[in-house]
Order: C-alpha cells, then structure tokens, then sequence
C-alpha cells in the first residue's frame, strides 16, 4: 500500500490523497458504499461502477455467518465471488457482534456470541478475526476491537480502549504470520469521547504500527458537536502520511465537516438505507418520496443533478414505485443516493485542489 497527500487546503485541514491497493487505487477524500453481504443492496457491479465506485466496504461477521469464509476463498475470495475488480475494505465484525447480539460474553481472549440468524455459538478473536479477513481477501482490513455504547463513563471507556489496544497488537502479530499478499491492516482507535484516552489509543497504535489509522466509536448516538470535538482533538496526534478512515459517517454535511478535520475515507450505510426507506439527499436537502405533494410532481429529484435516474424519471413516478411496493423504487433511489454522495466527495476532491475548500465548508456551515 501507498498514501500520499497531493494538495492540503490552507485554512483548514482538509487533504487531497491517492492511495494505491492491490486492486486499484483510491482517489482521496473517498466515501466507500456498504456492500454488508458481498453486495450494494439493490445493485448490481456494473451499476456501481458507472456510478465511479472506488472502494466497497464488506462485512467480515454476516459473510462468516453465510456463506462462510471458506466458500468464499475457494471462489477466489471476495473479489472473485463478487466479480469486483476494485479495492475492498472488510470490517472485522466487532461492531455487529456487539450490536446485533443482545448473548455475547468478552473476554481477555475475544468474543463468544450467538449467530443472530439461527442461535449457532461463535467465537471471535484478534486471530482467527485475521484469519477470516485474510480468507475473504480484502485489500484493507480491520482489527477486532471492543465497541462501546454511548454514553459510557471513563473508566467504562478507558477498559474498553486498552482491551482493544491489546486486541490490536494480537491481530498485527497473526497478520505478520499469515504474510498475505496485497493486504493491509488499519489501527482502530477507540477511547469514547474521552480526549486523553484518544491520544493514548493513537499512540498505542503507532508504536505498533499500521499502515492507515481508523478512527471509532463515534456516531453512536454523541451529539454531531462532540463528535466533531473528538476528531479535532485527535488529528494533531495521528501520523499525517498515514490516511485516516473515520467509521460509519455520515450525512454529506459531515463528510465535508469531517474532511475538514483531516479525515480521508468515510463508509454509512445512510446513503442506501435512506434510499429504501424513500429518504432521497438533494443540494437543498432531502425530500421524502412518499408524501402526497409529490403525486403529481414532474420534476426530479434535484434540477441540479446529473444522476441517471435525475435524468429520466419524475418524482411522481418516483412516488408511485415506492408506494406500490416496486422493486424499482430501491434501486432509483439507491443510484441516486450514491450517486449525491460520490459526487460530493468528487466535488470535495476539486475545491481542495483549487484551493477553495473553505467556500465549500461556509456553504455547509450557513445552511445550519
């Protein structure tokens, strides 16, 4: 793996990367769409690819649940199964154990759950969370790490973040053994809201060292303000070489609010899941399909864009896909979403490298 800043914006922190992976390289800042079992609901590969995906982001905990990571390697991993060419992201499947699994019990060693689809007994641990990683064959891989609800006290987060600094050290030391080709794994750093345990949790990390440095934990139910604090103060204390993957974020006014802090990658299943819910994202905010008003109204989505789907349907038909209960209806929606959200970042991309980001930013800013 390669990282390297292109251009940095003078008045805030907002950085404009590439970063080369096995499997292609990323034009930084990116958002990666959530493909939780090995697909993009609603899409197909080549639709992802007319829409410029870059990178997907799969999910480690339902791929070992179904169809296993053995069926998937013997088909030529992820790539292969999914007939994707472009880079992979796999979480390592902490963040689902914890939320998806009300019977789970942590230890020092990992996590013993039960699968969610048929109550079969699992246990998760920094080596065999390599193991399954390094099976589905993604080019960027995460470590297990302790997810922790908000709030949580101090101590609570300062437990969680230590256990999840050793977990940390445990899965580069199985990662080193398997020697995998072509794949690279990212430090998560933890510690809650909580600034002193941030910079602790980064500092762990970089003494053991990772290629790319992920930020968690946030977007769990903090207010934005803090959430925009707790990356503020953590920024200064990660490598800038090193790209920054803040976890499950967010609206596209915190994307742009979160390039300024100097975050590279983002994933959220926000874009999609809106999308099959009937929540549509324009330049003036968002519209909910399903409302009367739009019965009879022959415009797009958003006038201002390019998307295919902006392009040849009304909101009217829009409105009588997702009532009638259309299939359809979640694919349209679903391009559409994606597409609103890459095109900001395409755009975030092009005002830092004109050097005028922070019009983008107070554009965002004097909406609020």
């Amino acid at each position: 793996m390669k990282f390297e800043v292109l251009n940095k914006d003078s008045r805030t922190r907002a950085r404009r990367g590439r970063l080369r992976l096995a499997h292609g390289t990323v034009e930084t800042p990116v958002f990666m769409p959530v493909g939780t079992q090995a697909t993009v609901k609603g899409m197909t590969v080549a639709q992802l690819q007319s829409l410029s995906v870059q990178i997907l982001l799969c999910n480690s905990y339902h791929l070992m649940l179904r169809p296993g990571s053995e069926t998937i390697s013997r088909l030529g991993g992820l790539h292969g199964f999914m007939r994707w060419d472009r880079p992979i992201l796999t979480d390592s499947g902490g963040y689902q154990v914890f939320s998806l699994n009300k019977f789970r019990k942590v230890s020092e060693d990992g996590v013993a759950f039960q699968s969610h689809l048929d109550g079969t007994a699992y246990a998760l641990t920094p080596e065999n969370s390599m193991d399954l990683q390094v099976a589905l064959g993604a080019d960027i891989i995460m470590p297990l790490d302790d997810c922790l609800a908000y709030p949580a006290t101090e101590d609570s987060a300062m437990e969680s973040m230590r256990r999840s600094m050793r977990w940390a050290a445990r899965c580069s030391t199985r990662l080193r053994e398997l020697a995998p080709s072509g794949q690279n794994l990212f430090g998560i750093v933890q510690g809650g809201v909580y600034p002193g345990l941030r910079k602790e949790s980064a500092e762990r990390l970089i003494e053991i060292g990772f290629p790319g440095y992920a930020i968690g934990g946030l977007a769990v139910g903090e207010p934005n303000a803090l959430m925009y604090d707790v990356i503020d103060q953590l920024e200064p204390h990660l490598p800038e070489d090193h790209p920054r993957y803040l976890m499950g974020v967010g609206t596209p006014d915190d994307l742009i609010e979160c390039v300024a802090r100097g975050v590279d990658m983002f994933d959220c299943v926000m874009p999609t899941r809106h999308a099959r819910n009937g929540w549509l994202f324009t330049a003036d905010g968002h519209i909910v399909i399903k409302h009367a008003e739009y019965k009879d109204d022959p415009r797009p989505i958003d006038e201002s864009c390019r998307c295919p789907v902006c392009r040849d349907h009304s909101r009217a038909y829009l409105r009588h896909l997702f009532m009638a209960g259309e299939i359809l209806a979640s694919v349209l929606n679903t391009i559409h979403n994606l597409y609103f959200y890459l095109d900001t970042m395409d755009r975030i991309r092009q005002f830092i490298e004109f050097r005028r980001f922070d019009e983008l930013l107070a554009k965002v800013r004097n909406k609020q």
